[in-house]
């Protein structure tokens, strides 16, 4: 079995934390944790601020790298919907976590950052 080594170039497993730890791919993969499935409309919905295209590129790399399945029904208009699948329902607690984390130091962040602004203004 190879040995996949994200500090190394080239090595699959870095591309694929490229895509996890993509903003709208965090989102996405949380939202269908927390509500299941879903239909574009309301992942659009849900996610404000995300784009049509941006959703579909996201959902489609998802779906690619085997963590969303996308299931359309014979419908007029189509029905189409997403959920996790097995491998995807793997990532819930790491991004809970990183979310939790995110909401509970978000004020700490806050605050290096308006010194690191304040620093870096003044040397200018």
């Amino acid at each position: 079995m190879p040995s996949f080594d994200p500090y190394e170039r080239g090595c699959p497993s870095r591309d694929l934390l490229d895509q996890i730890g993509s903003k709208w791919a965090v989102l996405v993969l949380g939202e269908l944790g927390r509500n299941g499935t879903s239909r574009f409309g309301h992942l659009r919905q849900a996610l404000a601020g995300v784009s049509e295209k941006m959703l579909t590129q996201t959902l489609r790399t998802l779906e690619r790298d085997g963590l969303v399945s996308r299931t359309v029904y014979p419908e007029v208009p189509p029905h189409v919907e997403y959920e996790l699948t097995a491998l995807g329902q793997t990532l819930r607690a790491p991004l809970k976590a990183l979310t939790e984390w995110s909401v509970l130091h978000i004020e700490e962040v806050i605050t290096a950052r308006e010194e690191y602004d304040d620093r870096t203004e003044r040397t200018r």
